[in-house]
């Protein structure tokens, strides 16, 4: 994956001035207010911007950025990620990690079995669930203590408890 955290979307221009509107996609929407510059990004452009002002309005997150001064430059930026850089990130606190970091971590079994890497995770709302493959098969894990016994990430490792019925 990559070293960048979507924070939110831009999904129109506010007022006249050059600001947008932009929906959250972060836990915690005041981390907003800490920062300094942002990236915004579409498809497979990226670019740096300064961030002038934050405001908050409703379920919105209203930004100005230092290079954006008309309705119709903020318009062109409609349907764009916000994103930061690992180093801007909300640092975690032990025994946490950042989702991105699971993709393509190896996990193996409580018994040393090589059972696959982590291709993708599905977010249920209960718990997220891992989806890991190996040559043309899969298995699904729960995201539970049950199952999950250690994820180191410097190792990229994941050590996983088997219940019966996940094979």
């Amino acid at each position: 994956m990559s070293d960048y955290f979507v924070i939110g979307k831009i999904v129109n221009a506010q007022g006249i001035k050059g600001e947008v509107r932009a929906i959250p996609t972060t836990d915690d929407i005041n981390r907003f207010k800490n920062l300094k510059e942002v990236y915004i990004s579409r498809k497979n452009d990226m670019s740096l911007h300064k961030i002038e002002t934050v405001r908050f309005h409703k379920q919105f997150v209203l930004l100005k950025f230092e290079d954006i001064n008309t309705r119709n430059d903020a318009e062109l930026l409609k349907n764009t990620e916000i994103k930061i850089d690992k180093e801007n990130a909300i640092p975690c606190d032990e025994n946490e990690y950042y989702i991105s970091d699971l993709y393509n971590m190896k996990v193996v079994t409580d018994e040393g079995e090589d059972i696959g890497i982590i291709e993708d995770i599905i977010f249920t709302g209960a718990n997220d669930v891992y989806i890991v493959k190996k040559d043309d098969s899969q298995i699904l894990i729960p995201a539970i203590k049950q199952c999950i016994l250690n994820v180191d990430i410097n190792e990229k490792i994941m050590t996983v408890h088997l219940l019966e019925g996940l094979r």
